[in-house]
C-alpha cells in the first residue's frame, strides 16, 4: 500500500500455535523509498519474500536497502532480519535496551516464551547503530527520521517521525483497543501515547492496525489511551489481584474485558501483572 510518494506499508500475515488452536496474526512492515531504502521492521521469519517482492514491483532490489530500523525485539519484527541483512548488506539500527534479546534470540526465548518462536525467528543480526531519542536518520534529498524513544511495550521501543509526510510510525507503541495487552509498563505506556498525541500527524502507522488518517489519528491514539486505563483500573479493582497468580489473574480479568478465549495466556498476564505495577 503506498501512503505517500515515498512511504509504503506492507502487512505480513503469520501463525502462532497455541495449545487451543492457530491464531492468525498480522504484522506491518514499512519502507521509505528515496535515494536508498530504509525498512521499518521486518515481520517474520520468511516476511523476506514479501518485502522483496514488493521491491521488485516498485522497480528495485535488495540491495538498495540500506537500512532496517527495529522498533523492537519482538519475534513478529525481528524474524526476517537476518535473511534481509544477508540479502542486502544493509545496516540494523535499534535501541539498546533491546540488544541482548535481538543479538541472542535465544535469551529472548527462555525469558519471554513465545510460542512457534524458533518458526517466526530465521536467526541472529548484530545490531550497527543504537538509536536514542532526539537522533535522526538522514533518507536522503533533504527527508530524515526523527527518533523517539517509546518504551512501555518494551523498555527499548522506539517510534520515528517523519516531518515531511508528517507520519509517526509507532510500532506496537500504541495498544489496539479490545486486543490482547502486550506491554511491560502500563505507566510507560500512557506517557508515550500522551506524547505522540502533541505531534501534528497525518498518518499514524502502527504495526498491528490498519493505517489510520487526519482525524482517525487523534481518534485512535485517544482509544489507545482509553484500553490502557480500561485494563489499568480492571486489574486493580479484583480483589486479591496482587496475590494472584499471573494466569489466574488474567482468567479472571479477561471476561470482564471482554478479550477472546485465547488471551489467557503467559505474555497477556505478563501485561496485566504490569498493570499492578505501575
Amino acid at each position: 500500500m503506498q501512503l505517500t510518494p515515498r512511504l509504503h506499508l506492507l502487512t505480513i500475515p503469520f501463525t502462532i500455535p497455541l495449545p487451543a488452536g492457530p491464531v492468525r496474526r498480522t504484522v506491518n512492515v514499512v519502507l521509505h523509498c528515496g535515494p536508498t531504502i530504509t525498512l521499518v521492521d521486518s515481520g517474520v521469519a520468511g516476511a523476506e519474500t514479501q518485502i522483496f517482492a514488493c521491491l521488485r514491483q516498485l522497480g528495485r532490489t535488495a540491495a538498495d536497502i540500506d537500512t532496517l530500523v527495529l522498533t523492537h525485539s519482538h519475534p513478529d519484527h525481528l524474524g526476517a532480519a537476518a535473511a534481509i541483512v544477508a540479502a542486502s548488506g544493509c545496516r540494523v539500527a535499534a535501541h539498546p535496551a533491546e540488544r541482548a534479546w535481538i543479538e541472542d534470540p535465544e535469551r529472548q526465548l527462555r525469558e519471554r516464551p513465545v510460542p512457534g518462536f524458533r518458526q517466526l525467528v530465521g536467526g541472529v543480526v548484530a545490531v550497527d547503530r543504537w538509536l536514542a531519542d532526539g537522533d535522526r536518520l538522514d533518507l536522503g534529498e533533504g527527508e530524515r527520521f526523527e527518533v523517539l524513544h517509546t518504551p512501555g511495550h518494551s523498555a527499548g521501543s522506539l517510534s520515528l517521525w517523519h516531518p515531511g509526510a508528517r507520519a509517526l510510525l509507532v510500532g506496537d507503541a500504541v495498544p489496539l483497543p479490545g486486543a490482547m495487552p502486550i506491554f511491560d509498563d502500563v505507566a510507560a505506556s500512557l506517557a508515550v501515547v500522551d506524547r505522540l498525541a502533541q505531534y501534528d500527524a497525518e498518518w499514524l502507522l502502527s504495526a498491528w492496525d490498519e493505517p489510520r488518517r487526519g482525524a482517525e489519528v487523534g481518534q485512535r491514539l485517544a482509544e489507545g489511551r482509553r484500553w490502557l486505563e480500561r485494563l489499568r483500573q480492571t486489574v486493580r479493582a479484583l480483589p486479591g489481584a496482587a496475590e494472584m497468580e499471573p494466569l489466574v489473574l488474567c482468567r479472571a480479568v479477561a471476561a470482564p474485558l471482554g478479550l477472546p478465549a485465547e488471551a489467557v495466556n503467559p505474555l497477556v498476564a505478563r501485561s496485566l501483572v504490569a498493570c499492578l505495577r505501575g
